[in-house]
């Protein structure tokens, strides 16, 4: 009994999640990857809903352009695999990365919406991307994840419907990576108004989400309290708007695409400024956290999509607030404008 009373306080002293407490009870290792450094990249996989929102392509460009990262997986999610798979490739070899692998989710039942880039994506062949396709993304994720030396970096950008039912089935996935996503709101909705939204990530699959929240893994998120301030303009815009580069080319070239499908979300002024780039955030997460806010929150999910912090449930780390939201766009900018995408 003293024993486990020392290891309990020890655990304690050091900031490390106490088992039992209400958080994963998983050593830091795996809460925070090994920094990457010019011999070391951390293992990543984006599950995305490429083809709904344009903040989904910007982030995936922001990912290959991130040097610290190795994409090991990207997962189309929340159905109309087809559609999506055949954007995601596209765009990786438009931006000139066809050696990703692409994984098509599941499909969802009585997801529609608009296929917003469909005009830009053209009758355009999955069969003739040069990258491994897998048909079943599922298990493409599975293998990824235990299959890595090292704990992977799960990146969720969308809603998580292929994440629960690759949780069922094989739940050592949530001991072998952590999870760094785009949902919830904490104290702020859309637009940075004071009062909570059900954000849409989290509504449009409350239970997949909450299985998520279950998993094992150390879970960081950025909720609209941060990630629905994000927008360019301003010379940052026009710098991104400008740049040669194949990354930002694409980009613009979809935005352009996008906005004309999609004026409801769109800015009226669209090659003056961006629209809201929830995404991105997620990406830089999955490096760093020194510009934004971290709290570690108790979260639930309620069954029509609202994230409420309550005494007792799973915690999180959340970036609930910016210390530096300027600071996070020069370097968004900064990494979207290299011309010199990093070497694997």
């Amino acid at each position: 009994m003293k024993t486990l009373l020392f290891a309990v306080l020890a655990l304690a002293l050091t900031g490390l999640p106490v088992p039992g407490s209400g958080s994963t009870g998983l050593p830091s290792a795996l809460a925070e990857p090994r920094p990457a450094t010019p011999n070391h990249k951390i293992p990543v996989i984006l599950d995305t809903d490429i083809g709904d929102d344009i903040d989904d392509t910007w982030a995936l460009g922001l990912l290959l352009q991130c040097p610290e990262l190795d994409v090991k997986l990207v997962l189309t999610d929340y159905g109309r695999p087809s559609y999506r798979g055949r954007l995601a490739a596209k765009l990786l070899q438009s931006m000139r990365r066809a050696d990703v692998p692409i994984g098509l989710g599941i499909e969802v039942p009585q997801v529609g919406g608009v296929a917003s880039q469909a005009a830009w994506l053209g009758d355009y062949d999955l069969a003739s991307y040069p990258g491994p396709v897998h048909t079943n993304g599922i298990r493409a994720l599975i293998d990824t994840i235990l299959g890595s030396p090292e704990p992977v970096t799960l990146i969720a950008i969308g809603p998580v419907p292929n994440l629960a039912a690759a949780l069922e089935q094989e739940p050592r996935i949530a001991r072998r990576a952590r999870f760094v996503g785009m949902q919830g709101s904490v104290r702020r909705g859309y637009g940075g108004k004071d009062q909570p939204d059900a954000e849409w990530n989290v509504r449009c699959d409350p239970a997949a989400f909450q299985k998520v929240l279950a998993g094992p893994w150390p879970i960081t998120l950025t909720p609209l309290d941060t990630c629905g301030l994000v927008q360019l303009d301003g010379p940052l815009f026009r710098r991104f708007r400008t740049s040669p580069g194949a990354v930002p080319r694409v980009i613009w070239e979809n935005y352009r695409v996008w906005a004309a499908h999609r004026p409801e979300l769109a800015p009226p002024d669209i090659e003056q400024r961006s629209s809201t780039l929830f995404d991105c955030v997620a990406i830089y997460l999955a490096i760093a956290t020194d510009f934004c806010e971290m709290e570690t929150l108790p979260l639930e999910v309620t069954p029509d999509g609202f994230t409420r912090v309550r005494a007792g449930a799973r915690t999180v780390r959340a970036a609930t607030a910016w210390k530096d939201l300027e600071a996070f766009k020069r370097w968004m900018v900064e990494r979207l404008t290299h011309t010199a995408s990093p070497a694997r």
